[in-house]
């Protein structure tokens, strides 16, 4: 049985999850009138790249100030499992996962522009293969039975929640017909691919981050940090390349329209909330995925992880984000069983 404690953890982590997609998604529905005074919806992607670093770099700010209190109070070891691990690291070997970090969330968030939010997280279950297959060739980790079978049943519930995404767009009767066929497969794809990427960034820390022993909060910080930095300055070259719609829905036509951001947002105080809502809930969900991994388990945290696509489905549901379609709990069931699999939890 979980203490109450435990329980409080893995509640705010389903809970804070949730809340981090579909901030991001209420924010890509509402509208508001932006540099030129034409009404659009919110589609900058770059700009909630940037919100989600932010919140990343709280992590740090957490990080430091539980440090400089238990160095302070000269609390134990035992309760010190946050700030635990080497202080003596150089901060740039978090440069690259940063990176992979950017560049997927970023991909991520272009493709949920196209497609549901539900979808967008059921897909992100991608990341388990490409994972799997890079730690196989860097890591030379061994996948056993258990784990090829866990990809194999993944690979159909992905394949189940694509298909779904179709007919959804087929269906005269969809709530959002925004949603073209063109648009769901461009979406689907760009979250799939993106989880190379962050496979990518998952098999580096591994290798790197876990030999070197640091804190995972602290982990978390430095990447938002870098990602900060580094996507404040692309900012700049992004609003003077024009690329135009589908991909641009802004005043300019260009990349990113960062002033046009924030014109909207002035206009429109939901905006903001759920600017806010992207910030604080990625910070609460990176501290309590990591209290969960150190008080319960990492399968644990896999698993709480993919629960959080059940409450985002239904949410959709009943704001109308989305219709209804039969394959999308068949999908989700099929994904959390693959994961489960792979991660022992059944088997």
């Amino acid at each position: 049985m979980y203490s109450s404690y435990e329980i409080f953890l893995v509640v705010g982590l389903i809970v804070s999850g949730s809340i981090n997609t579909i901030s991001v998604k209420w924010a890509d529905t509402m509208e508001a009138p932006g540099r030129d005074g034409t009404i659009r919806k919110f589609h900058h992607p770059f700009v909630q790249s940037l919100s989600m670093f932010l919140g990343e770099f709280l992590c740090l700010i957490f990080f430091k100030l539980a440090l400089l209190y238990y160095v302070k109070k000269k609390r134990s070891t035992e309760d010190r499992t946050i700030i635990t691990g080497n202080q003596n690291f150089n901060p740039f070997i978090l440069f690259f996962p940063a990176m992979c970090d950017m560049i997927s969330t970023t991909v991520m968030y272009i493709g949920l522009n196209f497609t549901y939010a539900s979808s967008f997280q059921m897909l992100r279950g991608g990341v388990i293969i490409f994972t799997a297959l890079l730690s196989k060739v860097y890591l030379k980790r061994n996948l056993t039975i258990r784990h090829w079978l866990g990809i194999f049943i993944i690979i159909i519930g992905l394949a189940t929640v694509g298909t779904s995404d179709l007919l959804l767009s087929q269906q005269k009767s969809e709530s959002n017909s925004s949603y073209t066929t063109e648009a769901i497969i461009t979406g689907d794809v760009l979250i799939f691919v993106a989880q190379i990427i962050t496979a990518a960034q998952m098999v580096y820390e591994e290798k790197y981050v876990v030999s070197h022993d640091i804190p995972s909060l602290q982990v978390v910080g430095w990447e938002g940090v870098f990602g900060f930095v580094i996507m404040s300055i692309l900012l700049v070259p992004f609003y003077y390349i024009n690329v135009g719609p589908p991909l641009a829905s802004n005043s300019s036509g260009s990349l990113e329209d960062f002033p046009d951001a924030i014109v909207q947002i002035m206009s429109n105080g939901f905006l903001f909330i759920a600017l806010i809502g992207n910030i604080l809930s990625i910070a609460y969900f990176n501290f309590v995925g990591i209290s969960v991994t150190k008080e319960i388990s990492a399968t644990t945290r896999m698993v709480l992880d993919s629960v959080r696509t059940f409450f985002i489905w239904t949410f959709s549901l009943v704001v109308g984000w989305q219709a209804f379609h039969f394959l999308q709990p068949v999908g989700f069931i099929i994904l959390f069983v693959g994961m489960c699999t792979y991660n022992n939890f059944l088997i």
